[in-house]
């Protein structure tokens, strides 16, 4: 099993920039895909990016060119640089992983307790 600690969120004001990591940690045969989802005060929870063990890319059209994920597969860790923020993205963020069990290889997917980010003049 995965368990994934975040760190990093906090205030800041539009066209700041804050930082996100999350480390995972436990027993697990591999970690394939790694991310980071936000959920809005009344909102669902929605993509934000995304990083395979390829080391390939993918992000939501809001965050393009502002946002920055970036994965250390020795340490775990997968890190979101946020740039240029605006007050809608303000919400919860969520670090995803999925991985495979130990156990028969199983794929299973494990979500991080959740950082606020708020952004507000």
């Amino acid at each position: 099993q995965v368990q994934l600690v975040e760190s990093g969120g906090g205030e800041v004001q539009p066209g700041g920039s804050l930082r996100l990591s999350c480390v995972a940690s436990g027993s697990f045969f591999s970690l394939d895909a790694m991310g980071w989802y936000r959920q809005a005060a009344g909102k669902e929870r929605e993509l934000v990016t995304t990083v395979n063990s390829g080391g390939n890319t993918n992000y939501a059209d809001s965050v393009k060119g502002r946002f920055t994920i970036s994965r250390d597969k020795a340490k775990n860790t997968v890190t979101l640089q946020m740039n240029s923020l605006r007050p809608e993205g303000t919400a919860v963020y969520y670090c995803n992983a999925d991985y495979r069990s130990l156990l028969y290889r199983r794929q299973s997917t494990s979500w991080g307790q959740g950082t606020q980010v708020t952004v507000s003049s």
